[in-house]
């Protein structure tokens, strides 16, 4: 009777811990992307794409920006405290018009393609060799992109001096 008692006592004492192992594999049996399965690009949240569309940096200049290489779009927003003069402004918004204008074209394409890659998958068109190729292309492109990037960085450095760089680094919290 004792040992009935004991197994009984272990069998219950086992309970909470299989059914909370249960729970966890169940728990685990779902993707953390279940919530995103409707997206109309899997691979991008909309936030990404309007970043892509609109030619944000999506801190792909970070390596300039934080090594002290001042970005056209913040250069313009300090212009004031900068004390740039009316020539600097006039080279940094062009400076900063052509990278937007470079930035969406590329960004426009990086977005179109992962469309398409979507649709191959959701269709179950796509074999290796053409997920290579769009997937070369798109890396590609996010490389140009970069790019495209970190150059307006080294152009708007080259119009500053100094003594506005350094002061860039500190209005910007980068001491």
């Amino acid at each position: 009777m004792r040992r009935h008692c004991v197994v009984l006592v272990a069998a219950l004492l086992a309970l909470p811990a299989a059914a909370a192992a249960q729970q966890n594999h169940d728990h685990g049996a779902h993707s953390e992307y279940a919530g995103i399965s409707g997206r109309d690009i899997k691979a991008l949240d909309s936030a990404s794409v309007n970043n892509y569309l609109s030619g944000a940096g999506m801190g792909f200049a970070l390596s300039a920006e934080l090594n002290g290489y001042p970005g056209p779009r913040h250069v313009l927003d300090l212009a004031d405290s900068l004390q740039l003069t009316a020539e600097q402004r006039e080279a940094t918004q062009a400076i900063f018009e052509r990278m937007q204008l470079r930035a969406i074209a590329l960004g426009t394409q990086v977005v179109e393609l992962e469309r398409q890659l979507d649709q191959r998958f959701a269709h179950r068109h796509i074999d290796t060799a053409l997920l290579d190729n769009m997937t070369g292309q798109i890396a590609a492109l996010n490389g140009r992109l970069r790019a495209v990037h970190l150059q307006a960085h080294l152009e708007v450095t080259a119009l500053l001096t100094n003594e506005q760089t350094a002061a860039y680094k500190r209005l910007r919290g980068y001491h």
